[in-house]
């Protein structure tokens, strides 16, 4: 690790806001790589995935938590847990809210809950996916998002074009304390490998399936080993967990083509990460209402 110059800060951020508010792409587009995993389709992300920030002069961790919503069934409850303890640990919250949405009694249900942390913890209103609308509608949701909580800061981005991503970043920087490095220079998240693969198999599955999915697939990892006799190739064996047999049809597709094409995305961006070749091997089980189900839950890592 270098070692630390006077003034160097370290510390945790997250971002939340309603599903698909661009919180992963957000975190991605900061970090520069493919961390979390992001997915047109809400409720994506599950685990609080770290990306890592190194600057010369600060390290910052993003921590990346599920959408807040309320609750409908024993998965809902466990991601809203994991949202607020990741609130209560962090330096700095960005609550993100997309340009070319109105703002509603979701983003307003997430204010309220931090507005509770607000006396502690900077939040600064991010106000995403400026790309897609016109100079106005930015600043009119500006003036809109102001009306919703006292904010440290409000600040328009785009993870898609990259407008203000470089301002975003030492704005998060300038609010958290002075400390050395935390991680290891070129570490880009501490997440076991296996917990991203997993996440990058989800995501590929999750593409183009109808809305009926998102919260019903889970994918465990069953093993991850380097082929007999070669060390530039790496075994995956995966399950994707769906709850209903209806649902199964739906990933394999006419004649399985569906889990193939997923297989292939997957393994691409599978092979970025770890920097290896891939043979990846996918199995769907269904597995009946496992998010209602404690013990399935456990099983599969909630």
């Amino acid at each position: 690790m270098k070692p630390v110059s006077d003034g160097h800060r370290s510390g945790f951020a997250c971002f939340v806001g309603r599903p698909n508010a661009g919180k992963s792409t957000l975190t991605n587009a900061l970090v520069g790589t493919k961390i979390a995993i992001t997915s047109s389709k809400p409720q994506t992300t599950r685990h609080a995935i770290r990306g890592i920030v190194h600057r010369d002069d600060a390290q910052l961790i993003l921590v990346d938590t599920p959408g807040l919503h309320r609750p409908r069934t024993l998965l809902g409850q466990r991601l809203n847990d994991v949202v607020h303890s990741t609130w209560s640990e962090v330096d700095i919250v960005g609550f993100c809210v997309p340009a070319n949405e109105k703002i509603g009694p979701g983003d307003r249900f997430i204010a309220a809950e931090l507005a509770k942390i607000a006396k502690r913890t900077p939040v600064i209103g991010i106000v995403t996916k400026t790309d897609l609308v016109k100079p106005e509608q930015i600043a009119e949701q500006l003036m809109a998002l102001q009306k919703v909580m006292e904010f440290a800061e409000l600040i328009p981005v785009s993870a898609v074009d990259g407008f203000q991503v470089e301002s975003l970043k030492d704005l998060l920087v300038s609010k958290l304390p002075e400390g050395p490095q935390l991680y290891p220079d070129g570490d880009l998240t501490d997440e076991p490998e296996q917990t991203l693969v997993g996440e990058l198999i989800r995501e590929a599955a999750l593409e183009g399936v109808r809305d009926e999915l998102p919260h019903s697939i889970a994918v465990t990892i069953e093993e991850m080993i380097p082929r007999e006799g070669r060390d530039d190739l790496l075994d995956i064996h995966a399950f994707l967990y769906v709850e209903r047999p209806s649902q199964k049809g739906i990933i394999l597709g006419h004649k399985g083509e569906r889990l193939k094409q997923v297989g292939t995305e997957a393994r691409k961006h599978i092979e970025a990460l770890l920097g290896t070749r891939v043979h990846l091997d996918l199995h769907i089980k269904v597995a009946k209402e496992w998010q209602r189900d404690p013990k399935q839950l456990r099983r599969l890592g909630f």
